[in-house]
């Protein structure tokens, strides 16, 4: 069964290809990409859609699934955690966020949109807070620097010199949690 493709375009230089959370794939591409080349595009990389879709199947499986009122009441948790966390981070950093918001992601903990604008998935609330605090800091820092290069690295260190050993905590949360 092919998922459903969503094709986004935009004024953007390069070609992006990913899952949703919704099982849906999406490529972004730039305005002037044909319905052709997208599709060449697509079949050149039928494979990693395949894989990937696998995993995120398979992550959405082991995932515990929580009752209405307990996902409200994460997302509870997790907007208080951010409303706490994003100023300060925000104040220290010298950099000011678009908004906001929690969502009920499943395959990622956070994003920042191309407008600053930032997202964090409510299971943040399960984290322990040391490794929703990374979280935090490192979707702020790409309000500065938009890729994972070493110059963001570097933006997150100067705010958190321990960001390697939160990264092991937030991967062995995940481990523990079934994310």
């Amino acid at each position: 069964m092919t998922p459903p493709v969503e094709i986004r375009r935009s004024r953007r230089r390069t070609v992006s290809l990913s899952i949703t959370d919704d099982l849906r794939v999406l490529l972004k591409v730039p305005l002037g990409v044909t319905d052709a080349e997208a599709a060449g595009f697509l079949q050149r990389h039928r494979r990693w859609i395949e894989k990937h879709l696998r995993l995120c199947r398979e992550r959405q499986a082991r995932a515990p699934s929580f009752s209405p009122e307990q996902v409200a009441a994460l997302k509870e948790r997790a907007a208080r955690f951010a409303a706490e966390r994003v100023p300060r981070y925000a104040a220290e950093m010298g950099v000011a966020p678009a908004g906001v918001k929690i969502t009920s992601a499943v395959t990622r903990w956070g994003s920042c949109s191309g407008k600053n604008r930032l997202c964090f998935s409510y299971r943040i609330a399960l984290l322990p807070p040391e490794a929703a605090e990374y979280v935090v800091v490192h979707e702020l820092a790409h309000i500065r620097v938009k890729n994972h290069g070493p110059g963001f690295y570097a933006e997150v260190a100067r705010y958190l010199p321990d960001y390697r050993r939160r990264i092991a905590l937030l991967k062995r949360a995940q481990r523990e949690l079934g994310l």
